[in-house]
């Protein structure tokens, strides 16, 4: 029988705290015991030192870029998972449904050679060879550039993208803990809303990008989790117009299913680079084998409420010997509903291009 999840109302359900953490906290102890039980944060104030992680075997850091225009997807990442780690770009054309290619370089140890950076959200400049790759993330103070080139198949891979930001624009850091195990925990940033310009190409082929709708996406990640993880991700980068008809940026940020959540959750709304958070969420059916169904998701304090219209689940799964899986449907399509903000202004969306994934992790 196909498992199913009981919509949640939330009447019966203590709502989840929302802790926010505005100074610098220091994330681990000398021992790696984790000092943050459950937190979020509009800027990265959480200190980690990826020395003090314990075991250093079961670190995992990644940065991690999607870039869309509800046409063409791109993604790009550099990911050092303590034993090894890559460098990948893959492009896949939403509408006819296909990957166009995934040019993957991959290493073997060099953990420390190959650390990502340590802060989310400053200005840096992180640059590697990594096998046919040669890449270059710098992140300033009101944009993000990436560049690169590698090889796919004897054919050459160049992109270079530039993506705005508002000033002091923002995000949500979260640190969530688990359960019974003091040393493990999952810290991600999630950063959104940034116009996005460039090119991508693969031997004589070029894609063109365009700000006027073309959104990035920023998932940087640094954890120690548990071998079996789960998570929901699910996030918006759009244009609105307010009653004058003037263009403003509107996005939202919802992760659940990861960790220990009474202290907080991933979801938040954008509007012009604020961040407005709200409380957790759920999918009324749970999805799992009828992906291409709607997805009708909830806030515990109403002020989310969306439809998702399935249009491709983009399922890749990287399973090597059932010991190691990812086993991910990112399923894309169009969006309806409405979003409530702090100051109660409702966003009313309707069918608008945004992702949700479910995700089942051995590693």
């Amino acid at each position: 029988m196909e498992e199913k999840r009981t919509y949640i109302s939330y009447k019966d359900v203590p709502k989840r705290n929302q802790i926010e953490y505005t100074e610098k906290t220091p994330l681990l102890d000398k021992d790696g015991n984790v000092l943050v039980r459950g937190g979020w944060a509009r800027h990265d104030v959480f200190e980690y030192d990826k020395e003090l992680v314990k075991p250093h075997g079961r670190s995992k850091e990644w940065d991690f870029y999607q870039i869309s225009n509800g046409k063409y997807m791109i993604k790009i990442s550099f990911a050092n998972i303590a034993l090894a780690g890559y460098l990948s770009v893959s492009l896949t054309d939403l509408e006819n449904k296909k990957m166009i290619f995934n040019a993957m370089d991959l290493f073997v140890g060099k953990r420390k050679e190959n650390a990502l950076p340590q802060v989310s959200d400053v200005p840096h400049v992180f640059a590697l060879k990594v096998g046919n790759g040669e890449f270059k993330f710098d992140v300033q103070k009101d944009k993000r550039i990436l560049e690169a080139t590698t090889i796919y198949q004897k054919k050459p891979v160049k992109y270079r993208f530039e993506m705005d930001m508002y000033p002091d624009h923002e995000n949500i850091t979260t640190v969530l803990p688990f359960k019974d195990k003091p040393t493990k925990f999952f810290m991600t940033t999630k950063q959104n809303c940034m116009p996005t310009a460039g090119e991508i190409s693969w031997g004589d082929e070029k894609w063109e990008f365009s700000k006027e709708d073309t959104f990035t996406v920023l998932d940087w990640g640094r954890i120690n989790s548990p071998y079996k993880l789960v998570w929901y991700w699910g996030n918006m980068s759009t244009y609105v117009k307010d009653e004058d008809g003037k263009n403003h940026t509107f996005g939202f940020e919802i992760t659940w299913g990861i960790g220990d959540e009474s202290n907080a959750t991933e979801t938040a709304l954008f509007y012009d680079g604020k961040l407005h958070k709200f409380g957790s969420v759920d999918v009324e059916v749970f999805p799992k084998n009828r992906y291409l169904e709607p997805w009708h998701i909830v806030s515990e304090d109403g002020r989310f409420d969306f439809t998702m219209t399935p249009k491709y689940d983009h399922h890749e799964d990287m399973n090597i010997c059932s010991v190691l899986r990812m086993n991910a449907h990112q399923v894309h399509g169009t969006w309806t509903g409405k979003a409530v903000l702090d100051d109660g202004k409702v966003i009313e969306i309707k069918d608008a291009y945004a992702f949700c994934e479910y995700v089942e992790n051995k590693w």
